[in-house]
Order: C-alpha cells, then sequence, then structure tokens
C-alpha cells in the first residue's frame, strides 16, 4: 500500500501543479473519465456496500436526456453531460450543488457534426474533464464546448467542420483528458481517424496525429515521472503510442495490437494493455526514437477483459471478462490469485473505493466486492432499477452515477 501510494504521489502532484495555476485542487475531485490519474481507484474512500430509496442515497435528481458519460466532480459542484432530441443533437451541460442535488445551471447547443449511434448509445458518451477552471465537454457528433465553473461559453470547437469524415455508425466514445494547458482528444474511426491536442484556453489545435483508420472507443491515459515531463499514452487496434502532450511528438510505441473497446491503465511503474489478453510494460524507460518500444514484463491471454477497462489496486489487477467473471491477478507477474463471478452483462468500468470494488452492470445492478481478503467477496447487491452504462464518479466518501434518466448521490 505505501508504495502504491508513493507511486501515485509522483505521478500524480506534479500533473495536478501543471494542470492548475490558480485553484487548488482537493483529494475530492474527480476531473476526468476514471479520476484525475485516470486509475479509477479513490483509495481512501469508504462507500456504503448497500442503498436503497431510503437508505444512504442522498439525493437523485432527473435529467433531461439520453448518456453514457460519466459525472465528473469539481469542488462543489458535480457535473454531467446528456442529449436530447429526436436526433440527439441537442447537446446539454449541466451542474448540479454537490452537497443537495439543486441545480446550478445548465448550457445547450445544437450539435454540429454526425449524431448517428446505435440504439445502445448515446452522442453524451465521452464522459467530460475538467482542469479545476474550465469544463471541458466533448460529444459523439465531434463537438468540444469549453465553459468556466459558472457554465459561461469560452469556446467551443466543431471538429467535423474541419474532419467532415471523422465518424463512425455506432458513434464515438473516447473520452477526452487534461495534461498541464492541453485537452487530448482521439477521434478515430474508420475514415478520417485522427488525435489532437487543443489549447485548453482558446481551443486551437496545438498538434494532430493521423490515426489508425479503424473505429475505437478507447480513451487516452498518462504517465508521469517526478518532474519529467509527463506522456500521454494513446491506444488503438495498432496498440499504443506515447506522445508528447504540448507538441504530440512521438516518444515510443508499443506495436502488438490493442483492444478498442477497454482501456489501458497504468499502475505503479507499467502500463497494462487489453491486447492479446493483458500484457504489462514497463514505464519509464527512455527510448532513443520513434521505432523504440518499451520493455514486455508479461502476457496472459486469459485475462483479456469484456467491455469494462481493468482495474489495478494494491499490487493486484482486476479484469472482468465478457462472461462476467472478476479475474484477479498480480500485477508483477500476471498470475492469477482467484476468480468471481458476477451478474453482468458490463459496460461501466468498476471503480474502488478503499477494499471494495463496486461494479454496475447494464441492468443497473450494482455489486461491491471486498478485495481485501485472500478472495473476493460480494458484500453488497443492489440496484437502481435502470440501465447503467457509464462509469461512477468517487469523491471523499460520495459516489455519483447516472443513467439516461437519473443522476444519484450515493453516501452514508
Amino acid at each position: 500500500m505505501t508504495n502504491l501510494k508513493n507511486s501515485l504521489t509522483r505521478r500524480i502532484i506534479p500533473l495536478m501543479a501543471a494542470m492548475v495555476s490558480s485553484t487548488c485542487l482537493t483529494g475530492a475531485d474527480w476531473l476526468q473519465f476514471r479520476g484525475n490519474d485516470v486509475s479509477g481507484v479513490s483509495a481512501l474512500s469508504e462507500i456504503p456496500a448497500t442503498w436503497s430509496d431510503t437508505e444512504n442515497v442522498a439525493w437523485k435528481v432527473d435529467l433531461p436526456g439520453r448518456g453514457a458519460s460519466g459525472a465528473i466532480v469539481i469542488g462543489d459542484q458535480v457535473v454531467v453531460t446528456a442529449s436530447s432530441g429526436f436526433r440527439q443533437d441537442r447537446l446539454h451541460v449541466l451542474s448540479f450543488d454537490r452537497a443537495s442535488g439543486q441545480k446550478n445551471w445548465e448550457r445547450q447547443f445544437w450539435a454540429t457534426g454526425r449524431t448517428m449511434t446505435h440504439p445502445k448509445m448515446a452522442v453524451a458518451t465521452p464522459t467530460p474533464a475538467s482542469d479545476g477552471e474550465r469544463i471541458f465537454a466533448f460529444y459523439s457528433s465531434n463537438d468540444v464546448v469549453c465553459l468556466d465553473l459558472d457554465g459561461n461559453l469560452q469556446w467551443l470547437r466543431g471538429l467535423t467542420h474541419d474532419f467532415p469524415n471523422a465518424s463512425n455508425s455506432l458513434g464515438m466514445s473516447s473520452s477526452p483528458i487534461v495534461i498541464g494547458d492541453t485537452l487530448i482528444v482521439q477521434v478515430e474511426n474508420d475514415a478520417e481517424s485522427f488525435a489532437t491536442g487543443l489549447d485548453t484556453s482558446n481551443g486551437k489545435a496545438r498538434w494532430k496525429k493521423v490515426r489508425p483508420k479503424k473505429a475505437n472507443w478507447t480513451s487516452p491515459t498518462f504517465w508521469q515521472e517526478g518532474d519529467a515531463a509527463p506522456m500521454a499514452l494513446l491506444q488503438s487496434s495498432a496498440g499504443i503510442e506515447a506522445v508528447h502532450p504540448q507538441t504530440g511528438k512521438t516518444i515510443w510505441k508499443f506495436g502488438d495490437g490493442a483492444s478498442t473497446i477497454p482501456s489501458s491503465v497504468v499502475t505503479l511503474d507499467s502500463l497494462l494493455i487489453p491486447s492479446n489478453g493483458l500484457t504489462a510494460v514497463r514505464l519509464g524507460e527512455k527510448v532513443d526514437d520513434e521505432e523504440g518500444s518499451p520493455e514486455v514484463l508479461w502476457n496472459d491471454r486469459k485475462l483479456g477483459p469484456g467491455t469494462s477497462s481493468p482495474i489495478a489496486v494494491n499490487g493486484k489487477v482486476f479484469v472482468v471478462n465478457r462472461a462476467g467473471v472478476l479475474q484477479a491477478a498480480d500485477v508483477n507477474t500476471g498470475s492469477l490469485l482467484w476468480r468471481l463471478r458476477l451478474k453482468g452483462p458490463f459496460s461501466a468500468t468498476p471503480v474502488a473505493a478503499g477494499k471494495h470494488l463496486i461494479f454496475f452492470n447494464e441492468k443497473g445492478d450494482a455489486q461491491v466486492v471486498d478485495i481485501s481478503g485472500a478472495e473476493g467477496e460480494i458484500v453488497g447487491e443492489n440496484t437502481v432499477g435502470e440501465t447503467i452504462l457509464s462509469t461512477p464518479a468517487i469523491a471523499d466518501n460520495e459516489m455519483f452515477v447516472r443513467s439516461d434518466g437519473h443522476l444519484w448521490k450515493i453516501a452514508k
């Protein structure tokens, strides 16, 4: 546990210092998909294992449209996106008071790009991101909206205007991340596929990289060690490309392929990639040119995740396969430790709060698994009664989860 805390501190503190100049972030924030460090782990939080309409639900609020995007938490507000209308061409950004659930503000925009999606998905599928001063909402229509924390529009980019063929018929779902003063967005599909780094202050492109022409629903992550410059890690069917977030310059590549649905996760000094099952590669090594690649630490074909991304906690990596079986393995060797059957199917990625992993299946059933013992144990089963496709957000001892129709705050 000490090694994990030291590693996370080594990665997060320099990144936060680069992200925020005048706003002080705390551990209570959850600023993007899978949290500030994109790990999905809130190690010190305690979320109740059971809840119901009359127990451990602090509030429940209505949402105006569909969405598979997760909520983010910025100080005392919870922000979520939605899309509405027959064509889902009305884009919403909503802010709620974290304590009471009262709506602070709502902003609406017309989509400028294609709004076709699979019926299971929605235009509001990517989770928004924040640098603590601004909110960045990205939609499957390839619209990027930047608001300040009071909901005032700062800038808007209709990326389809510049790249008219960038779309796929099932919809886009890659969530953006903020690294320093750059917003990194992956727009990857079977046609005009690219990734771009946008200046957070004005939305102008710092760089654009041509990416493999194949539909891709994964989200970027990052790695930073000490005071060294961070690197953005972009996943695609071709593998992983590590790039400098301000310039887009390639640092190294892992070219053995990767999944286009579950995303990679960083833990300690390694990257766990959904590739040929699950593959761990070493991070932090210097590579002299773009042809270099990181050292492969281990690979296990039986550890391949289904739709949910893997999560790593306390020296273990956890994956849920397509059959709904949770597998726990040693993060250093890939050796299987135990299995536990859950009730699926799953689209949302699990989150970790203290000694618990929390899984929401597509039916809206939540299963809370205690991972502190030699075997995993289900210690809570709950339901919200609505379809859940989004990954929850955790801040302090509070969890926020959304369906198409509602946003819940779950806390003691």
